[in-house]
């Protein structure tokens, strides 16, 4: 009987113990209150607004507009935030069916305005992020000659091509329709900003003759001394706008996020420099942050 009386005695021990840990349990600590509990643990705190999901085309001023969206959303929305390089196409799509929630280089009216056709009712324009860009033809200063009507005088001195970037892009249909517009008799080379760039560098080193397809913003210009080619037939029209896309419902699901992304605005010099920077070897999440922590007055200004 004493025997038993003992393992009794040590099982109603075991018993309130139990329930003792039961009690504390649900008063909660912040690392095991369940989610939906109506008291958020520290983790969910930290995870709670989920992730932002940007895409961007591999272009020198997208890149550099999109981190510097990606750093103001992780660093002062307090956000997870991903990047992710797409073509021009699979960018839009991205966007319309959700799979992305924003973009912030949209170019309108020309240069992408076939995307826009195609998807613009499925996506909402968050206005300007940048003001007076533009596109077209470019050559170095040293070259004497000023106009797209003067390139077929000159096909072997630019060994019969015009270096261009990824297929699909706006600037590359572009400059199709005015091989065929102006009766050119170069052939449009596809290849990445990247390659342009380095193929640009390389010819204007040695002053030597070279036409690409050119932007502006872009760090090239600050650089070398360059020029657009004049376009009488105005196939690359004229001064453009760049635009956030987002998807839509993200106004309604991160009404933070849109609101910055409404009020997003860069100068010419302030996307320059962090354009700059990523072009002289700086990682672009490091570049879009240092760029922040010297203009933390704008970025306010953006978060109002």
């Amino acid at each position: 009987m004493n025997r038993k009386r003992v393992i009794i005695s040590i099982l109603a021990a075991v018993l309130c113990l139990g329930l003792l840990l039961a009690g504390c349990a649900g008063n909660g600590t912040p690392a095991e209150t369940p989610e939906g509990s109506g008291e958020p643990s520290g983790k969910l705190e930290e995870t709670a607004k989920g992730t932002i999901k940007l895409g961007y085309v591999q272009w020198a001023c997208a890149e550099a507009s999109t981190h510097i969206a990606q750093a103001v959303i992780m660093d002062k929305l307090g956000y997870d935030c991903t990047t992710t390089s797409l073509e021009v196409g699979g960018l839009y799509s991205g966007i319309a069916e959700g799979d992305l929630d924003a973009q912030t280089t949209c170019w309108l009216p020309v240069t992408h305005k076939d995307y826009i056709d195609e998807y613009g009712d499925r996506m909402d324009d968050y206005g300007h992020v940048y003001n007076n860009a533009r596109i077209g033809l470019v050559v170095p200063g040293y070259l004497e000659i000023n106009s797209i009507e003067e390139l077929n005088d000159h096909v072997d001195d630019f060994g019969g091509q015009i270096v261009g970037i990824d297929g699909g892009a706006g600037i590359m249909r572009a400059t199709e329709q005015a091989i065929v517009d102006y009766g050119l008799e170069l052939e449009l080379l596809e290849s990445s900003d990247m390659a342009m760039t380095a193929a640009l560098a390389d010819a204007y080193m040695e002053e030597e003759w070279i036409v690409v397809t050119g932007w502006t913003p872009h760090w090239k210009f600050a650089r070398y001394d360059l020029k657009f080619l004049e376009d009488p037939k105005g196939i690359y029209g004229g001064a453009e706008d760049i635009h956030v896309m987002a998807r839509q419902g993200l106004d309604e699901d991160a009404p933070d996020v849109a609101n910055f992304l409404k009020n997003y605005y860069l100068e010419d010099y302030q996307l320059g420099a962090v354009i700059g920077a990523i072009a002289d070897g700086a990682e672009p999440l490091q570049a879009a942050r240092d760029w922040i922590a010297e203009n933390e007055d704008v970025v306010n200004g953006w978060l109002q």
